[in-house]
């Protein structure tokens, strides 16, 4: 089984979280997740995030402190994620962000974070969100 390393974004901005929706014919598709993408060998995990966000969403953002880290297997896909979470921000000079590489983009509602719409490798960072917000 094969590990990908993912670097993900946490983007809060007015009380909102930014997630995307995964696109059809990807591993769980039609799930929200908080946005970001693989880190590819020898890159640095906020580099790859700030260029995933950049290719899948079209935005302009800078990766702070990491916030929470998951390890998670997926056995129906044979492999495992190591997720690095990541406080981040979109620069001020950033478009909107708008669905590029993934079906549907969101700004919700921390409370309207439900955990059976989100990837199961999401979902403890759910909560640490919803706390921080709270």
């Amino acid at each position: 089984m094969r590990t990908l390393l993912v670097a993900a974004a946490i983007i809060v901005e007015e009380g909102r979280v930014l997630v995307s929706r995964r696109k059809e014919g990807s591993h769980l598709a039609g799930l929200w997740e908080v946005p970001g993408g693989k880190v590819e060998p020898g890159e640095d995990p906020r580099e790859a995030l700030a260029r995933e966000l950049r290719e899948e969403l079209g935005v302009l953002a800078t990766a702070g402190e990491v916030v929470e880290v998951t390890f998670h297997r997926y056995d129906d896909a044979g492999k495992a994620v190591l997720l690095l979470f990541f406080e981040a921000a979109l620069a001020a000079a950033s478009p909107a962000p708008e669905p590029i590489d993934v079906a549907e983009v969101a700004w919700v509602p921390v409370r309207d974070l439900d955990p059976s719409r989100f990837p199961p490798a999401d979902v403890a960072v759910l909560e640490k969100i919803r706390g921080r917000l709270s």
